[in-house]
């Protein structure tokens, strides 16, 4: 990170330590960004999932050939906070679940706490319908759709089937599940894990331009 800002321009900033009353800093609020056409051209990128042992420097050690690179990996994703953008390993989010769900809210007065209480059935997250549509080809679609507990406690599980006007039997199979803390936890986790590199021919011009812009 030490040779990210030591391209940033520098500003002076009023301190009381100094003798002179002001020192010279790094101007950490300057900002480089990609172009969203850029992310959104599947030609410029291939998708990675990041492993339990990933780190940005590991990634950008193996595909970029250095450490130093992991801003492109963060910057190229959106990814401000490391600490909380970046998904935590397996080991981590179970201790971040079980001291999130300690007994010291206002959701949590049940004996269990913690772990115990994110993972229990009995406390839900959220409650979701589920259509799946079959059709003679094989051809499968389902939908979820997130409910209210009134609206799940009143959905009965159905199984129908339909011919349509062109003799195609189509089956209509409504469920219903829940999610808990713990799920919920484990889900949004892993929607992390799905990040964007952008591939290692560009990065001599990133970096050219990063250096150029930086300085402006």
């Amino acid at each position: 990170m030490a040779k990210y800002f030591k391209y940033f321009p520098k500003t002076f900033y009023t301190s009381d330590t100094s003798s002179t009353g002001v020192d010279t800093v790094t101007n950490i609020i300057s900002r480089f960004a990609f172009e969203r056409e850029l992310k959104e051209n599947s030609t410029s990128f291939y998708p990675y999932q990041i492993q339990d042992s990933d780190t940005p420097e590991i990634i950008a050690d193996k595909y970029y050939d250095s450490p130093e690179r992991h801003w492109v990996v963060l910057l190229f994703n959106d990814i401000i906070d490391p600490q909380f953008d970046w998904p935590l390993n397996s080991r981590v989010l179970v201790d971040y679940i079980d001291t999130k769900y300690k007994a010291n809210g206002s959701s949590n007065t049940t004996v269990q706490t913690g772990l115990a209480w994110a993972m229990s059935t009995n406390n839900i997250q959220a409650h979701f319908k589920v259509i799946t549509t079959t059709s003679s080809d094989n051809i499968v679609t389902i939908n979820k759709y997130q409910i209210d507990s009134n609206t799940y406690a009143n959905t009965a599980a159905t199984t129908n089937t339909y011919t349509t006007a062109n003799n195609e039997i189509v089956t209509v199979k409504v469920s219903k599940e829940t999610r808990s803390f713990y799920e919920h936890e484990v889900e949004e986790n892993e929607k992390k894990r799905e990040i964007k590199l952008i591939k290692k021919e560009f990065i001599p011009d990133i970096e050219k331009e990063f250096k150029r812009i930086i300085k402006i």
